[in-house]
């Protein structure tokens, strides 16, 4: 029969430098299996705990942490070694005061933040398509593979604040000029600024934005930013 799990292995010369692994320390490391975050954009629990966090030191350590339901992203239990956790994830662990985001920082596509205990339970999610269902409602996509169903006005571009695990829209990030945005990818990734022009696209070329940064201003495509509010964050992402 023909395999339909993927590879659990990954060269380790192949893996993301995001990841943060040691290259020479052993040939393999755990990879990412399919699920809410695209496989390029995400780390794998084990990787995260040893590698990123320093809360393990073996994957042994790590084996015994996930499967025994020791690990929450987003308020769910998870118990893969290879779940994907990505941009805006929340992880707690039990017994472990401290309660991690994940963000972009210094140029680096994810890196691990700590954040108060009030705010484990919202998270920004930035809306990727959006489609009208029946009796006129809008179901929305969001970067972390959601599906959420509403009847607020939002557009593609746009974020919103919603409680996890619940999946409620608390308020809705508009895509605007003045607004606050966070640059998830790329050699600006991490740094934040204020929208001042958002370009339509063409046949050729995504839609594109303009961002103070205080300092200096850059163009850069609207697939590369996040909302995370109107005069401020909404959340803590430093």
């Amino acid at each position: 029969m023909t395999r339909i799990t993927g590879n659990k292995k990954l060269k380790r010369q192949m893996a993301p430098v995001f990841w943060g692994l040691d290259r020479k320390n052993k040939r393999f490391a755990i990879t990412v299996k399919p699920g809410p975050h695209k496989k390029n954009y995400s780390i794998p629990i084990a990787v995260l705990l040893r590698d990123k966090l320093k809360l393990a030191s073996t994957l042994r350590e790590c084996k015994s942490v996930i499967y025994n339901g020791k690990i929450i992203i987003d308020g769910i239990t998870r118990k893969s070694l290879h779940h994907g956790v990505g941009l805006m994830d929340i992880i707690e662990l039990n017994k472990v005061l401290d309660i991690y985001r994940l963000i972009p920082v210094h140029g680096k596509m994810l890196s691990a933040i700590k954040i108060p205990k009030e705010e484990k339970s919202k998270k920004i999610i930035k809306i990727i398509s959006k489609n009208t269902i029946k009796k006129n409602k809008i179901q929305i996509g969001s970067h972390d593979g959601r599906s959420i169903i509403t009847d607020l006005k939002v557009n593609v571009g746009d974020s919103c604040l919603i409680t996890v695990p619940q999946q409620e829209i608390l308020h809705v990030l508009k895509l605007e000029k003045n607004c606050k945005i966070l640059i998830i990818r790329g050699t600006n990734a991490g740094k934040t600024g204020t929208v001042e022009e958002i370009k339509n696209g063409t046949f050729l070329l995504p839609k594109q934005v303009t961002i103070n940064l205080g300092n200096n201003k850059i163009e850069i495509p609207l697939d590369i930013v996040m909302v995370i509010g109107k005069d401020k964050p909404v959340l803590t992402i430093k």
